[in-house]
This record gives structure tokens, C-alpha cells and sequence, in this order.
């Protein structure tokens, strides 16, 4: 069952890339007791998006897309996210 906070993350992901496809996973768990783990359980996540958004856009551009569309997300609310952010029709 997904958390408030990862719910929160594929709500503002569709509103700002209507993705083809849309992929949040809560990696915590395997974090537990590291730096970071805030014991809230929603500390650490994955995101793996597909929009046609990132079409001509580098990795890096594409971080930051998504990034600004989380807001105080990353790095604030959350220690870790990494993202995997393709456009249609690019290999995973």
C-alpha cells in the first residue's frame, strides 16, 4: 500500500508530465537504520517516468524536470530519490 508522501509523488509526476508510464517505489525499507532513514518509512524512493516531456532533453535536464516538479520533495521531505526519466520509444 503506497504512502502518503509516494502518493503525493505520482499525483504531482501526472499532473506535470501526463506520462505514458509512471513507476514510484518506496526503497526505505532497504535503508533502514542508515543515514537518511528518518523512521517515517518514506525516505528513500525510485521513480521511473515515460513522457513524451523529456523527448530531446540530456539525463541531467530530465533530473531537473522532475525535480521542480516535486517541489521540497527531494532532499527536503525525502533523503534519497533517484530517477530513471526516458521519452516514448527509448530503451528503459
Amino acid at each position: 500500500m503506497a504512502g502518503k508522501l509516494q502518493h503525493e509523488i505520482e499525483t504531482l509526476l501526472e499532473r506535470a508530465f501526463a506520462p505514458q508510464q509512471l513507476r514510484v517505489v518506496n526503497e526505505s525499507a532497504n535503508h533502514h537504520g542508515h543515514a537518511g532513514d528518518d523512521g517515517s518509512g518514506e525516505s528513500h524512493f525510485a521513480v521511473m517516468i515515460e513522457s513524451a516531456a523529456f523527448a530531446g532533453k540530456n539525463r541531467l535536464e530530465r533530473q531537473r524536470m522532475v525535480n521542480r516538479a516535486l517541489g521540497d520533495i527531494p532532499g527536503e521531505r525525502v533523503h534519497a530519490l533517484a530517477i530513471r526519466a526516458t521519452a516514448p520509444g527509448e530503451a528503459a
